[in-house]
């Protein structure tokens, strides 16, 4: 195929532009050139995705291909112009939209038919009102942008939680960093709750997979259920980072009682019941392999240890929780109520 990726500089873009080269697709990038360095052997192309100067040029020097792959699309109207700039030039369209988009995520269980959160496909970043499903709105303007132009040759992958090398928010690399410390790690919750991240790579496959089998509309793309548990994600940290750390499990009650912020202070943990049930059954049964979490944190450690750090992402400022902090939790959990003595 003749591939046309919208970013492919870092983690998924990249995995993808990677995959698609391996499997001996000719594979052009279009960015700005400026989050990262382009993948060697991809015709990259810099440009400004929200200008349509530029997403002119692209097309008068690349021509046409089998299908676009967006991966950096945020901006509902953004989107829109390239899906317009580009709907007569390619013949299929995939958009990388998130879980988020739905109205229920993360407090309820998700199947494609779940309802998904309103917004405009010309919508645009400064017109759309604050709110904590922003960010999930923008990403369902962005899904009617794209299908408002590709209609059904658009392929909508609705992603939960993707972790890996190159990871760009830096959940796992946190784990990691935290547990190579050694010492006693406050543990969320417990260690049987099922979870269900995807590997970026696995991500990658599956999109190339999809669009040259033909699948189209949308698709949740997810571990399967009782795919892993924290516990054994945690495990696999203090397994890879050898640093003998202690995991000590506190009821996440008690952490709520102790202001502790789901997601971001202590990453990945969130004790609404919907945020590690989403159901990838379609994506599954189109062929998505989810690899062991395990395989997942070693290789981010290696790639750690490599030299390897996640991108200045807007959200990496947001994550882990302060040593003071977790050491003084700690204390309050050893003199807790129905806590054995230590």
């Amino acid at each position: 195929m003749r591939l046309l990726v919208l970013g492919g500089t870092w983690f998924l873009g990249r995995a993808i532009v990677e995959e698609a080269l391996r499997r001996g697709h000719e594979t052009t990038t279009f960015n700005r050139g400026i989050s990262a360095s382009d993948v060697p052997d991809a015709r990259a192309v810099h440009g400004d995705r929200a200008s349509a100067t530029d997403l002119a040029r692209l097309i008068d020097e690349d021509g046409g291909w089998d299908a676009v792959i967006d991966t950096s699309g945020y901006v509902p109207a953004v989107v829109l112009l390239a899906a317009r700039a580009l709907a007569g030039r390619a013949a299929r369209y995939a958009f990388v939209s998130s879980v988020n988009a739905y109205q229920g995520w993360p407090t309820e269980p998700l199947t494609e038919a779940s309802p998904v959160r309103e917004c405009a496909p010309d919508a645009t970043d400064e017109g759309l009102d604050a709110g904590a499903d922003r960010y999930g709105r923008l990403k369902a303007g962005c899904e009617n942008a794209v299908t408002s132009m590709f209609r059904d040759r658009a392929l909508v992958l609705r992603p939960g939680v993707i972790l890996g090398p190159y990871e760009s928010v830096g959940r796992v690399p946190w784990w990691l960093g935290r547990i190579a410390r050694g010492g006693r790690v406050l543990a969320p919750g417990f260690p049987e709750r099922p979870i269900q991240p995807i590997d970026v790579r696995d991500v990658a496959a599956f999109t190339i997979d999809a669009l040259g089998s033909g699948l189209s509309g949308a698709v949740n793309v997810a571990a399967p259920a009782g795919h892993s548990t924290f516990g054994e994600f945690l495990a696999a940290c203090v397994e890879a980072t050898g640093s003998g750390a202690e995991l000590e499990w506190v009821d996440e009650d008690f952490l709520l009682a102790q202001g502790v912020r789901m997601w971001t202070e202590l990453p990945l943990w969130r004790a609404y019941p919907g945020t590690w049930q989403v159901d990838a059954s379609r994506a599954l049964a189109a062929g998505l392999h989810a690899r062991p979490l395990p395989e997942t944190v070693a290789d981010t450690w290696a790639w750690m240890r490599s030299g390897g750090a996640a991108l200045d992402h807007t959200r990496q400022a947001q994550l882990g929780i302060d040593p003071r902090v977790e050491q003084k939790i700690l204390a309050d959990w050893d003199g807790h109520e129905g806590v054995p003595p230590r």
